[in-house]
Parts: structure tokens; sequence; C-alpha cells
């Protein structure tokens, strides 16, 4: 399947996807068939039900990426490449690890606790494939 030139762009290809099937089925009330999920990331056990969206700790991480992005760019911090960025993401998280645990409510030390995590098991992936600079290869 071809995609055709449109105002928003030039000609692409569609990227051909397959439909992975485990052969496991289980079927609802309504009759409808779904795979199983055994086996599958449950993003949707993260979000504590009884915790409100703005005090949800992934609502909060969000807000303070937002707040970076305004300070240094979207997406700035997907530009480390090297272990000893990797190893500033790391010290930040544990510095505000200590923060947390000592009750500073300064900054939602919390938040960058998570941030700095996902920055820092990133960039460790990126070193790992030796693709930085480079975030096609990573699709």
């Amino acid at each position: 399947m071809t995609a055709t030139a449109t105002a928003a762009g030039p000609e692409t290809a569609a990227r051909d996807y397959e439909t992975k099937d485990s052969g496991s089925r289980r079927v609802t009330a309504s009759g409808m068939q779904r795979e199983v999920k055994t086996g599958q990331p449950r993003f949707d056990l993260l979000v504590p039900l009884q915790v409100p969206y703005q005090d949800q700790l992934l609502t909060r991480t969000a807000a303070l990426v937002e707040r970076g992005a305004r300070k240094y760019d979207s997406r700035d911090w997907e530009q480390a490449s090297t272990a000893a960025e990797m190893e500033e993401f790391r010290a930040s998280a544990f510095r505000h690890f200590m923060q947390w645990m000592c009750g500073e409510d300064d900054e939602d030390h919390a938040a960058a606790v998570v941030f700095n995590l996902l920055a820092a098991e990133s960039t460790r992936t990126v070193i790992a494939r030796g693709d930085a600079g480079t975030p096609e290869a990573a699709r």
C-alpha cells in the first residue's frame, strides 16, 4: 500500500505492519474475541484509580517535562548520547530521590526522579545501539 502526495507532504510508502497472533483467545460477554493479555505490559496499571488526574505521578512527570521543554527545548534531553550524560541523569535521579526521601517539597522531586530515570535508561539504550542522534533508528 502506498500513500499519494498530498498538501501535507511528499509521497511516502506506508509501512507494512504484521498483526501478531498468539493463538490464544478470550471471548467477552458480547461474543467479541480478543488476544489474551498475559505477558503484555499493563500500562493501565500505572495509573492508581483513587488518585486524581492532577496528582498522578505520570501527570506530574509530564508537567515537569513540559516545563523543561519551555526552558530548554522539546525533547532536548533526547540528544544525550554519552556515558557522561547518562551519569548526569543518574546523579540527578539519585539527588532528587534523596530530596524526596528527606521530605523536601521545593520541587516535585518524585517527578524529577521518574524523568531522570527515563532519560538515563533512554541514553543507555542509545549508547548500546550506537545510534546516537538518529531518532529514526528507534522507530
